[in-house]
């Protein structure tokens, strides 16, 4: 068996002491905290995605309603995560026109988009009703009634 030097030893060592600090860092920054920042709830969206809702928004009519479909979807257990019944591009929207401060027509129009039930796999009335809502925050200006704004993007 060869023996190692004790200078390229204490090489090595340092070497993989440095590898596993940027894998511990490279890990930490992709792990999310289960505890979410102060004045903020942790909620999910179907497809996994994690966001951090502002307290102050729980109040609102439409996390009131989205709270509640969640609920009718995934049920609440205390010792689950909150997941609401749609993906991170829904949720974008949402958080979007909250920080907009989005007139209540508009998160009418947003709600009975993705409220209307649909008893048909072929319907698309309420995804094309979304995609034309998307459209509105997405231009930087939101619209009186969710509506597409006849500018182009």
């Amino acid at each position: 068996m060869a023996m190692i030097h004790p200078k390229r030893l204490a090489q090595l060592v340092r070497k993989w002491q440095r590898a596993k600090t940027v894998a511990r860092d490279d890990e930490a920054c992709c792990t999310t905290s289960p505890v979410a920042d102060k004045g903020h709830c942790a909620m999910y969206t179907a497809d996994g995605r994690r966001f951090e809702v502002p307290l102050a928004y729980l109040g609102t009519t439409v996390f009131g309603e989205l709270l509640r479909m969640s609920r009718e979807e995934f049920g609440f257990t205390c010792d689950s995560r909150i997941t609401l019944p749609f993906d991170a591009v829904v949720m974008e929207y949402v958080m979007c026109l909250l920080r907009r401060n989005a007139s209540e027509e508009v998160e009418r129009a947003f709600l009975s988009s993705v409220v209307m039930p649909c008893q048909y796999p072929s319907c698309t009335v309420p995804h094309v009703a979304l995609h034309q809502q998307l459209a509105v925050c997405s231009s930087k200006r939101v619209a009186s009634y969710g509506v597409p704004l006849t500018t182009t993007i």
